[in-house]
Formats: C-alpha cells, sequence, structure tokens
C-alpha cells in the first residue's frame, strides 16, 4: 500500500464564538475556510487544477454553513474548478475523519493531492439554535431513543466522571494545567507556524491570534464558578416529562440520585469559532511536483462505544489505532486527546496510563476552544508542530464525537 504524506497544516486563530463578542462572528463560514484553503495553497505553490479533492468537516450544516462547505468555499479562496470538494458531518471527529478518508484515497492508489479539513462557526450556530426545542441526538427518533437515550453532553460528563469518582478536583486541576500550557505556548510562539491571520473582506486584519485563553487560571478562580449540567439534568425533553437527567439513569440506574456535577465553564471546551486545513499528497505527486513532506500518516481507526455516555470511545479508538499501526503507548511522543470536558482528557490519561507531560502540551480545548468541524484538522497540525519543535517522532490525535464515536490518526514526523 502507498504512503499518504502530508505536506503542511495551518489554522486560524480560534476566535470567541459569540456574536458582537467574537473577531470572526460577522464572517460567512465560507469566508473563514476559504482563508486556510488559500494559505494551505500559497504556501505550497499549489496548482489547485491538480487536486483531487477537497474533504471537509463541517457539523452544524444549516443556513451559511450549509451547502457542500468543502467546494463553496474552494470556489471563493480561488481553486480552480477542477478541484471537487465534498463535506461530512461525524459532529466533533469531522476534522480528523477528513484526514483519515484523504489518507486512504492516496494510500489506496485512487487519488494523489487531497485538501482536508474543516471548519465551525459556533457563534453562528448559536445565533440561530431554536431556543425553543431542547437539542436532541436522535432528532426526535423515538425509536432509536428508546434503544440508545443519548443526552445533553455534558451531563454525560457529570456521568462519567461520577461512575468514575473522578472529582471536581481532578478536573479542574486539568484545566488548570490546560490554561497553564496554552500561555506558554502562545507566550514561545509555537503555534506560529500553523496559525494564518483571518482578513475582513475589506483587507483590515480581523484577528491574528487566539483569543479565547483566559491566562491567570487558578485553582482559587475556578472554584468560584457554579457547576453548569445540573441545570440541564432536570430539562424535560418531551411532552411526557422526560429530562436529559432520565435518559442516562435508564441505562445506569446507579445514578440515581448519586450523580456529582463536575463540570462548567472553566473546565469545558471553549465555544469559538475557527478552520483548519491539511495538505496531504502521494509519493509521486510529491516529488513531481517538487513539495517536501513533513510527516507520513502511519494509521487510522473508527471506534464506536456506549451512545448514552457518549464521550468513552477515545481510549479503544487509540488502543485500535496502535495496534494498527503495531505500536505501544510508549511510542508515542505526542497525544492530542480533545478536551470536550476536562473528564474526557482526564480519564483517558488514566485508562492508559500515559506521562501527562505528553498530553496536550500546549493546551487544549479547555484554554484553546474546539470549533467542532474544525477540531481534529487543527490538532493534527499541533500534534506536527509539537513533533519538530520537540524533535519527536509519533503523535497520536484522538477526540469524542457524539453518538459515542471517536476516531484517531498515528503520525509520523519524518527525518525524526
Amino acid at each position: 500500500m502507498a504512503d499518504a504524506f502530508i505536506i503542511d497544516a495551518c489554522r486560524t486563530p480560534r476566535g470567541i464564538g459569540k456574536v458582537g463578542k467574537g473577531s470572526l462572528a460577522h464572517l460567512h463560514p465560507q469566508h473563514l475556510a476559504a482563508t486556510v484553503l488559500g494559505q494551505i495553497a500559497e504556501r505550497n505553490k499549489l496548482d489547485t487544477a491538480t487536486v483531487d479533492d477537497v474533504i471537509w468537516g463541517t457539523s452544524s450544516q444549516r443556513g451559511a454553513q450549509g451547502a457542500d462547505m468543502g467546494r463553496m468555499a474552494a470556489l471563493d479562496a480561488g481553486y480552480d474548478v477542477k478541484a471537487s470538494g465534498v463535506t461530512l458531518d461525524r459532529f466533533c471527529g469531522s476534522g480528523i475523519t477528513t484526514v483519515n478518508l484523504a489518507a486512504a484515497q492516496i494510500m489506496s492508489g485512487m487519488e494523489d493531492c487531497i485538501v482536508a479539513g474543516g471548519c465551525e462557526m459556533m457563534s453562528y450556530t448559536a445565533a440561530t439554535a431554536d431556543p425553543k426545542n431542547p437539542p436532541m441526538m436522535d432528532a426526535g427518533n423515538l425509536h432509536l431513543r428508546e434503544l440508545h437515550p443519548q443526552s445533553q453532553q455534558g451531563c454525560c460528563a457529570d456521568a462519567i466522571a461520577t461512575l468514575e469518582g473522578i472529582t471536581r478536583e481532578a478536573v479542574d486541576q486539568l484545566a488548570v494545567v490546560s490554561q497553564e500550557r496554552a500561555d506558554r505556548a502562545l507566550k514561545e510562539g509555537r503555534f506560529d507556524k500553523s496559525v494564518v491571520p483571518v482578513y475582513n473582506r475589506d483587507g483590515t486584519l480581523a484577528l491574528d491570534k487566539d483569543e479565547f485563553p483566559r491566562p491567570g487560571t487558578s485553582m482559587e478562580s475556578l472554584a468560584g464558578l457554579k457547576t453548569v449540567f445540573n441545570m440541564f439534568w432536570d430539562i424535560p425533553v418531551d411532552d411526557k416529562g422526560l429530562t436529559y437527567g432520565n435518559m442516562i439513569e435508564k441505562v445506569y440506574p446507579q445514578l440515581k440520585g448519586k450523580i456529582q456535577h463536575v463540570h462548567h465553564a472553566g473546565n469545558s471546551s471553549g465555544v469559538v469559532d475557527g478552520s483548519g486545513a491539511v495538505l496531504i499528497t502521494s509519493e509521486d505527486y510529491m516529488k513531481k511536483h517538487g513539495l517536501k513532506p513533513r510527516a507520513r500518516i502511519v494509521a487510522t481507526a473508527n471506534m464506536g462505544d456506549c451512545p448514552t455516555l457518549m464521550l468513552n470511545a477515545p481510549v479503544p479508538a487509540a488502543k485500535k489505532v496502535l495496534a494498527k499501526a503495531g505500536l505501544t503507548t510508549g511510542d508515542i511522543d505526542v497525544y492530542e486527546i480533545n478536551e470536550a470536558f476536562s473528564v474526557v482528557a482526564e480519564k483517558f490519561i488514566r485508562d492508559l496510563d500515559l506521562d501527562r507531560e505528553k498530553v496536550n502540551i500546549n493546551g487544549g480545548a479547555m484554554a484553546l476552544g474546539h470549533p467542532i468541524g474544525a477540531t481534529g484538522s487543527i490538532l493534527i497540525g499541533t500534534a506536527l508542530d509539537e513533533l519538530e519543535r520537540s524533535g519527536g517522532r509519533y503523535g497520536l490525535v484522538t477526540m469524542c464525537a457524539a453518538g459515542g464515536m471517536a476516531p484517531a490518526i498515528i503520525i509520523e514526523r519524518l527525518d525524526a
């Protein structure tokens, strides 16, 4: 089987995902996606007529984020019309999935040059959400709800923390570490290689650095925050009074009356706008066009787990992709596990018995934010940048996705 090579990766800064507050929230989502697509082409002198496909991830595909953003943003970025585009949704895992599918197309020999990535403007999805109807993963399918009750994700995070005996102190401590590491990374310019500025249509600068981090976050400041998802636990989701909490308790009755709510705004992923892109090619294409690879894609995997707890698939996904690669946890130099909620990363570290210094080395989504469909592609670039900075060889990226899933990927830095 042929190799798939990562030539380059770039991302936008992550803007606060709130209309009127975030520096990117006034922009069209296609413009944000076109920014990274344009930059990945410009940085690598890419003949876009030779791009076989743009594989894009966007989770909330409605309105301005609908209409196949991968194709529309490529056109907006000035790509040749021959460069096709498709947009997919694996919820939070979309941005890893786009890269994994690109790798599979290239490794199979079907295609030679693909730009994979994603974009999510959470300011837009929040502003266009229906406040009258609680969001449901099953989209109102009552048969599915009977088979697999799927609650609100923060409620799932608190349920996992309760079942695992993970305390608020533990999840808060990890949130502090995330903020400290992100602050260090920003001050030392560790993201500079990948971050590209976003400009308004009139050419003025919209944003050139991440604006979500809260440096100076401490255990004391987090202790002053009230938990959030206790307020969601008892929200009715139908006319019979079924609540988000009831849905979890149906499958895990031992939680009834025992739930410990530990998550709040400070130890959950930040709501942000952002986009990221990764250029992946075959060896033949790379040589023909004079490109230098930065990494090789070693293995990819997907894993499903309990839809009711929803957030527990990253551990089995990591084990699966390690087995496919013939590697052990100790072989990995850089782990990127998305901090959808603090308990996800904390459980990942504990279950795999990982060296904490190798996990989310430059902070995670609690500090930097989580632009749903884009995050996976962003994290692949972050892992590659860190491997190059530190001299490591292998990086593993995974994340939980709604529905109880997790995609995973292992990359190898070249010249390691």
